[in-house]
């Protein structure tokens, strides 16, 4: 099984390359995210035939009889809000290349009826309505709004037969789903360690395949002759990715991440084994995109001398302009970026941004109000008064939350190539989640002499969001660095290095197996992604902030 998108707007010739460059039998590809339902439903507003991930279109276009010679079915999550219209649409484009294909879709994740002030409201379904397209002989099978995972799940049961009640089984498909979902991320992408290897290498990494045997175990490689790489450690890294425990919850099977093995096999061959899994929750999780109102901001140029004072002036003056206003914006944010170093050779060097940021359910209160009163201080300001771009109008944003209705209160279903219905049963057996227990740890490494150095030196990081939460993953290669780094890396020592944490909740978790820790910090990014409520919205970077934080670290480890 193959990995040919891991978001909307990923590299578009990846579908050409996975199907040219070696054996698939299934080929899948994720184009959904949180902010990308929020964009989708904006997108239907303005076009209700619209809804679903135009790109796919413009891949099968080129790739639809590659596909078909070489007998690779495609499963895909580029449905969006809209998967019977996708699926029209492929079937009209099947028809017009004179290919025969056969077309089905999954529906029942719109709950968008019930949910009235949402813009899309959608439940995040397994893969049992994928298996029952595929075991009916489809070719293509689009969705909407399933788990990353359900790509993989889907497949894996309908080849394999698997009963609802496998796992195990099923569990280690989630885990391989998981390293699949996000693409290049497995094979060398926006990996912590990329110094250590050939930067040629890692100029155009390859897309991910899964070898997924009968047992639940997988293989995680790629095609020969692809760049990038697969070890130990970039797997970690993506099976850390946007989790937080080790239980990770889906609709299929609730798999324990803390029973995962991963063994170097062979050069670009990592084997995952061990891993267990238990009766999904009783509840699905719907995700709800809505308007949250419009936001705005303008970054002034702070240059040279007095930083702090020119900040100062210029912030008394747009507060005083903002509060006579006739709407002042209800949020109102402020942030001191010091990029400027002293004796600076550049100007762009020499120069520090303040960003004001501005929200508010009035277009006008962010639009009109901040424009007028940034501009009219031109020449009334600080010394050096410019700004990167003058403010516009206000663009509308989004906000993200989850709630969580009966796996029973959605009606899943499969509708097939020949235009049958199929109702896809929920689980039967369900196991309300519980955190699991915190294992035992290892000793501590004994004292010894000690230097100063960032946390990078020895331990990776990734991280990613959750609505409004974010997760670090950060895990070690060693196990003398796993003794020192589960002894040192506490929930307090986190929020003393990341200090935006300290007024919230952290919550740390810990993988053995893996060594490796994973931190959730519940609330860092307000109200999730479209709100873009701090200057990396998406925490993208918060592992590597971590990465660059200074501790002491025992020489033996340097």
């Amino acid at each position: 099984m193959g990995n040919a998108s891991g978001f909307y707007g990923d590299r578009f010739d990846a579908m050409r390359e996975m199907l040219t460059g070696g054996p698939v039998d299934v080929l899948t590809g994720d184009y959904l995210a949180e902010l990308t339902m929020l964009i989708l439903g904006r997108d239907r507003l303005k076009n209700p035939s619209g809804g679903y991930a135009r790109t796919f279109l413009g891949q099968l276009e080129e790739c639809l009889g590659l596909a078909h010679e070489r007998g690779v079915r495609i499963v895909a999550n580029a449905g969006g809000l809209n998967p019977a219209g996708l699926a029209d649409a492929v079937r009209q484009l099947a028809d017009r290349l004179g290919i025969p294909v056969r077309v089905a879709h999954v529906e029942g994740d719109d709950l968008t009826a019930g949910h009235p002030r949402s813009l899309a409201a959608h439940a995040y379904l397994g893969g049992a309505g994928i298996a029952a397209c595929l075991r009916e002989g489809a070719d293509i099978v689009v969705t909407g709004r399933v788990t990353d995972a359900a790509l993989v799940t889907g497949p894996a049961v309908a080849h394999f037969g698997w009963a609802p009640d496998a796992y195990d089984r099923l569990a280690g498909a989630v885990v391989a789903g998981h390293v699949l979902e996000c693409g290049t991320q497995a094979t060398g992408g926006n990996y912590a360690f990329f110094t250590d290897h050939d930067p040629a290498r890692l100029r155009r990494p390859g897309f991910p395949l899964a070898e997924l045997h009968e047992d639940g175990t997988s293989v995680i490689t790629k095609h020969d002759g692809t760049g990038g790489l697969v070890d130990l450690g970039t797997v970690t890294a993506q099976l850390l990715y946007e989790t937080s425990g080790a239980r990770y919850a889906g609709p299929d099977v609730t798999a324990r991440l803390d029973s995962v093995r991963l063994t170097q096999e062979a050069p670009d061959r990592v084997r995952i084994s061990g891993v267990r899994g238990e009766a999904p929750p009783p509840t699905l999780k719907v995700g709800l995109n809505r308007l949250g109102g419009y936001r705005n901001e303008v970054a002034f140029v702070l240059t040279g001398l007095d930083i702090e004072a020119k900040a100062a002036l210029v912030r008394d003056q747009m507060e005083a302009a903002l509060d006579a206003a006739k709407s002042r914006p209800t949020e109102v944010r402020w942030d001191l970026a010091r990029t400027d170093h002293p004796d600076a050779p550049t100007e762009e060097t020499a120069s520090a941004l303040l960003r004001l940021v501005v929200r508010d359910p009035d277009q006008d209160a962010v639009g009109r109000t901040l424009s007028g009163a940034a501009i009219e201080l031109a020449l009334a300001s600080y010394p050096g008064f410019h700004v990167i771009a003058p403010p516009g109008k206000g663009s509308p944003y989004g906000v993200f939350e989850d709630v969580y209705v009966p796996q029973g209160a959605v009606e899943h279903v499969a509708v097939l190539h020949d235009g049958r219905r199929v109702p896809v049963a929920p689980a039967t057996d369900t196991l309300v989640l519980e955190p699991a227990l915190e294992p035992a740890l290892p000793e501590p490494l004994p004292p010894g002499p000690t230097r100063r150095a960032p946390l990078g030196v020895v331990a990776g990081a990734r991280s990613g969001d959750k609505g409004g939460n974010a997760n670090v993953g950060v895990w070690v290669r060693s196990d003398d660095a796993w003794r020192w780094l589960v002894h040192q890396l506490t929930d307090d020592r986190f929020q003393n290095l990341i200090t935006e944490s300290r007024h919230l909740k952290v919550v740390r978790h810990t993988l053995p197996n893996l060594r490796a820790l994973n931190f959730v910090v519940e609330g860092i990014l307000g109200e999730g992604v479209a709100a873009q409520h701090r200057f990396d919205p998406q925490a993208k970077a918060l592992g590597e902030w971590l990465r660059s934080r200074h501790l002491d670290i025992p020489e033996a480890l340097l």
